[in-house]
């Protein structure tokens, strides 16, 4: 084959990979439906026949609770309300807590000295569990909504932190050192070239820290609240409603899944610019 015949054909072999890329998405939606078809119904057979439902329940009185909740309310006010009080904690307490990461974890990343000084207290604050911190808050805070928000923006903080502070620590140090040699000064450098190589593992952190950040405000609302999903779950536990956890649970997982699909927008338009890699085309 001449080298002009295969220049031709490079093209071609290069844009075979899209179509297949796209006859697969729904083949995968179809296999994670079929898996959601078969768990469900082999619970509910499960349920009507050999598991107690006073204790598993079933996807169908999971089910007919979520529409009670929307159509007739809830014992503690309109479904609505509750979700709106749980997200808007989860929310206040993922904004301060990935600021509050980002900022020292990149502070801490390019300070040494700092660093090293401040580290056996971050890990000893790390290592203290957040079901004690949560029910202090509720003592120093009382049962309103800055319990709740604390304990979200300590859940947070740290899956935020640990990672910019490594984003910030995984700059190639030539690049800086060519950068200072221009005449670049430590802010530029902060802005231009330490933030930008640090994005990535900052984005990563937030799709986990989102989740961290509902689990802090349910934990907060399960300590003492008088709404909140987590009151709800609370008050399901206290009358043996199964169906009710479940129910609760569901509604949690939804948030969780809307908030992930926002921040994954977030995350394509802000590396838009970044080349895509073999690991990015694979994803699902």
């Amino acid at each position: 084959m001449s080298p002009d015949a295969a220049t031709l054909d490079a093209p071609a072999v290069r844009a075979t990979p899209r179509p297949r890329r796209v006859l697969r998405a729904p083949k995968i939606t179809l296999t994670r439906v079929l898996l959601v078809v078969l768990w469900l119904g082999s619970w509910e057979l499960s349920a009507s026949t050999f598991l107690d439902p006073f204790y598993y329940s079933k996807p169908s009185a999971i089910g007919a609770r979520i529409v009670d909740w929307f159509t007739g309310g809830t014992a503690f006010g309109s479904i609505w309300q509750q979700m709106a009080v749980t997200l808007e904690e989860a929310v206040v307490g993922f904004v301060i807590g990935s600021v509050a990461g980002v900022v020292l974890g990149v502070l801490l990343g390019r300070g040494r000295f700092l660093a090293e000084v401040c580290a056996p207290f971050i890990k000893a604050a790390n290592a203290i569990p957040r079901i004690v911190l949560a029910s202090l808050f509720v003592i120093w805070f009382g049962l309103g909504m800055s319990s709740k928000i604390a304990t979200a923006v300590v859940l947070v903080f740290f899956a935020v932190f640990f990672n910019a502070f490594q984003g910030a620590r995984e700059v190639d140090k030539t690049i800086i050192d060519n950068a200072r040699i221009l005449g670049a000064r430590p802010r530029q450098i902060l802005f231009t070239i330490v933030l930008p190589s640090a994005t990535s593992w900052i984005l990563a952190s937030l799709h986990v820290a989102f989740g961290f950040a509902l689990i802090g405000a349910i934990v907060g609302e399960y300590t003492g609240a008088d709404k909140g999903l987590g009151l709800l779950i609370n008050h399901a536990q206290g009358t043996f409603d199964s169906a009710g956890i479940y129910a609760g649970m569901i509604i949690i997982t939804v948030m969780a899944l809307l908030a992930e699909w926002l921040l994954t927008l977030l995350e394509r338009r802000l590396l838009a610019w970044r080349p895509p890699s073999s690991a990015t085309e694979a994803q699902i």
